[in-house]
């Protein structure tokens, strides 16, 4: 029984199939038919159809001549082309062998001269000898006079002079110090303008008092914040503190808020 259901199911793919297995006897029937209604072709007909099959040929054979043609033009200018870098390149091997000429000429010339090591120490000149004027061997000068010698020193002498005396004429540099105090009154109570004339009292040689001004502390109390230039070499800080803080009436401190060289 499984056997047999088996059979007709292979069947029943066969119908549904779509692949046609008889297909060159019904094409073989077709011709048949169409031959039997026209009647076989004639000589006519095989003619024509041997003409377009010639020049179909022919236009073949063209197209192939064409391109082969327009390959042999691509080759020539290829060709060309190969030739004018073959030129090229022959004309920088012929330049570059004229070069290698030239070098080992060069070279060859440097070869065949002497070196240095080879070539003799310069002959030294033999130191003159004065004349005997009076035939007495004291007068004979070996090594020349010192006179070129004195003259030399002379001249040393005077160059040194005139360097030292140019030197002297010029100012020297001074080193100048920018100074801002606050100077510190004891209480709100103090008078700042007689405590900044006691201040601009103070006189010393390379100093030089600037500007000036009232800066609030705290309480109603004020400091002076006065600005001076001095010369390092001849005013200090410590000196200057020094001799502020004598106006003990109006003065209780004196700092330096600022230091800065010029």
């Amino acid at each position: 029984m499984p056997k047999q259901s088996t059979n007709m199911s292979g069947l029943i793919c066969l119908t549904t199939e779509s692949i046609w297995f008889d297909k060159n006897r019904y094409d073989e029937a077709e011709k048949r038919f169409y031959e039997g209604v026209n009647g076989p072709a004639t000589q006519q007909q095989q003619v024509i159809t041997g003409v377009q099959q010639a020049k179909g040929r022919q236009q073949k054979r063209r197209h192939r001549n064409s391109s082969s043609h327009a390959g042999d033009q691509e080759l020539v200018s290829r060709m060309k082309s190969l030739e004018l870098e073959n030129q090229t390149l022959h004309k920088v091997v012929v330049e570059m062998r004229a070069t290698l000429q030239k070098l080992e000429s060069r070279v060859a010339v440097l070869e065949k001269s002497p070196t240095p090591a080879a070539i003799p120490a310069a002959k030294v000149a033999p130191v003159k000898q004065e004349k005997v004027i009076n035939g007495d061997d004291d007068d004979i000068d070996l090594f020349g006079s010192d006179e070129e010698d004195e003259e030399a020193e002379r001249i040393k002498q005077e160059r040194l002079e005139a360097y030292a005396a140019k030197k002297a004429k010029k100012p020297a540099l001074i080193a100048k110090s920018s100074i801002l105090l606050d100077v510190k009154p004891w209480d709100d109570e103090t008078d700042m303008a007689k405590l900044e004339e006691c201040v601009r009292s103070v006189q010393m040689d390379g100093l030089l008092w600037g500007a000036s001004k009232l800066v609030p502390v705290g309480y109603g109390i004020k400091k002076l914040q006065i600005s001076c230039v001095v010369e390092d070499d001849k005013v200090g800080t410590d000196i200057l503190e020094e001799e502020i803080t004598k106006f003990e009436d109006y003065i209780q401190s004196v700092d330096v808020a600022a230091f800065n060289k010029i």
